[in-house]
């Protein structure tokens, strides 16, 4: 029988500069109860190497970012192993519920970790690294940026300055 897999809980409040949108959590984040948890995700070294945080931060203090301002929160909330075990209908509810969420919090910038949640989100067959010129919900930044999968096959430096166009952005 197979154990029941834990959702990763929303960081989520009024007044954030930066929500960052990711497609679920990996079975690793749902073990840990914390986003990005995986060893082989860059996450946290990509913020840190960004200057969006001060310091190197562990995925055990995902909370603790909400004193940073940001949040975090996923298209879909089912852990999987890969996006390709998402179903359609998953999607469909989650833009739905992840649009709710966005209204209802408004941040400053939503930032998409990977181009594929924001098609995903928005159902527009392709996207730029960077700001939206459209932006799906209206009034809001929307930012796409380099998943921190380890899978991905980007050099670290160039995902790293896509993100430094994120800091600039949002922090000044």
């Amino acid at each position: 029988m197979e154990a029941k897999l834990n959702e990763v809980p929303d960081h989520l409040d009024y007044g954030l500069q930066i929500v960052f949108v990711g497609f679920n959590p990996s079975l690793r984040s749902s073990e840990e109860g914390h986003h990005y948890a995986n060893p082989r995700n860059r996450f946290w070294r990509i913020l840190h190497q960004s200057g969006l945080t001060p310091r190197l931060y562990d995925p055990s203090e995902d909370g603790d970012l909400l004193e940073l301002g940001y949040g975090f929160t996923n298209i879909v909330a089912r852990p999987t192993r890969g996006v390709e075990d998402i179903t359609r209908e998953e999607y469909r509810e989650g833009r739905e519920l992840l649009k709710a969420k966005l209204a209802k919090y408004r941040p400053y910038v939503v930032c998409f970790v990977g181009k594929g949640v924001y098609t995903e989100y928005t159902r527009r067959s392709r996207a730029d690294w960077g700001f939206q010129q459209d932006p799906y919900l209206d009034g809001m930044h929307e930012f796409v940026a380099p998943s921190s999968s380890g899978l991905v096959r980007m050099p670290l430096s160039e995902i790293i300055d896509i993100y430094r166009l994120l800091r600039k952005a949002a922090l000044g």
